[in-house]
């Protein structure tokens, strides 16, 4: 099995690809152990000093790191990464699922058109970039002009995250949606 890595925008994060599906459908972004008790595969990374955070995409797995050199931490992960899916286990832990992308979100029913928009273009033009980076981005709401999103894996924390925000994506929402005057990170 070979599994490769890119960096991401964040430093403290990196992507792998282990030349497979990960995650079906959805993602699931786990930013402590004790939510790792969803994926077999998060305990095992989870189990490498260091590591602080872990997100399933669909075919890519961004690994944050809270302390350490990426040198010396890769070879460990990788490793927990091979051993994962050479024995077979599963990704997700019975009865266990994605994160769920619509809990909580907020809106007035007048602005039901312009959220839809919303979502169109978070799914099509924006996910695809993102997820290229090794994360996620979710709608989480939209109020007076305000979309409100949630950041996922390499997204969370990510130093450039707020340039990401403001000048890549608000300014691609208002682009088509003039009504849209402000993106804000949940």
């Amino acid at each position: 099995m070979f599994i490769q890595t890119e960096a991401t925008p964040n430093p403290a994060t990196l992507k792998f690809l282990p030349g497979r599906i990960v995650m079906g459908s959805g993602t699931l972004d786990m930013r402590e152990p004790a939510e790792a008790e969803r994926s077999p595969l998060a305990q095992r990374l989870f189990g490498v000093s260091g590591v602080s955070g872990v997100f399933l995409g669909s075919d890519f797995i961004t690994v944050t790191k809270s302390d350490g050199e990426w040198p010396h931490l890769k070879p460990a992960i990788l490793g927990a990464i091979m051993e994962h899916f050479m024995s077979g286990a599963p990704v997700l832990a019975e009865g266990s699922a994605a994160d769920a992308t619509e809990d909580g979100e907020f809106f007035a029913e007048e602005d039901a058109q312009t959220v839809e928009t919303i979502k169109d273009l978070l799914e099509t033009r924006i996910r695809p970039a993102v997820a290229g980076d090794g994360g996620d981005i979710t709608f989480r709401g939209y109020r007076d002009g305000t979309v409100y999103l949630v950041m996922k894996g390499a997204c969370s924390g990510c130093p450039s995250s707020t340039a990401t925000l403001k000048h890549g994506i608000q300014n691609l929402l208002h682009h088509f949606l003039p009504e849209v005057r402000e993106v804000e990170a949940v």
